[in-house]
């Protein structure tokens, strides 16, 4: 291995050991916790190699939020496809989804609520996002309707599901309703 191909390898470890810690501290602590300051503590480096990598915290909540939305998509394409018809897809889809906003709140908020710098829903949209909302589209689409474009049924479906998982969350829904909400949602909106 060569120095340049070893120093690439320990600068892309240092970016991961920084997201990583970056992600741990913000579920632990919720994102006002995250400094730049509080971060080169924890992994053992100055804050100048912390700017290194990141311009600051926006860039951190970036990085966070393109890890999280492929682990998103991984957890949506895993749950639909072990579901039979297009019925229980959709419902997995649902199911997953609102458990991943649960199970990973800042990392949701990273994705969805905070500024991360990202672009969505346009040509430069990094990859990542893209693919989380694909995999709500391969579900989704398929129960559309035939009148109605996929990708803006997928837009309300999402909404939806962002709406369920923000209001359970922030306690203004009720956790115990939410397998009849869900219920409700696919059968009302999804034509099956």
């Amino acid at each position: 291995m060569s120095v340049q191909e070893r120093k690439q390898r320990e600068r892309a470890e240092r970016e991961r050991l920084i997201v990583a810690t970056a992600r741990e501290l913000a579920e632990q602590q919720g994102w006002d916790a995250v400094t730049t300051r509080r971060l080169a503590e924890r992994i053992d480096y100055s804050q100048p190699v912390l700017y290194s990598h990141f311009r600051g915290k926006r860039e951190i909540i970036g990085a966070v939020a393109l890890e999280g939305s492929a682990e998103l998509a991984v957890a949506l394409r895993a749950a639909t496809s072990a579901a039979d018809g297009p019925r229980a897809r959709v419902a997995a889809l649902a199911g997953a989804y609102l458990e991943f906003a649960e199970r990973n709140p800042a990392v949701y908020d990273a994705i969805f609520q905070l500024d991360g710098g990202l672009a969505f829903a346009q040509e430069d949209t990094p990859e990542p996002l893209k693919d989380a909302f694909a995999a709500l589209l391969e579900c989704l689409g398929e129960v559309a309707g035939d009148d109605v474009h996929p990708g803006v049924f997928t837009e309300l479906f999402w909404a939806a599901l962002h709406g369920l998982a923000t209001l359970t969350r922030e306690r203004r829904l009720p956790r115990e309703l939410a397998g009849q909400r869900v219920a409700l949602l696919v059968d009302r909106l999804a034509v099956l």
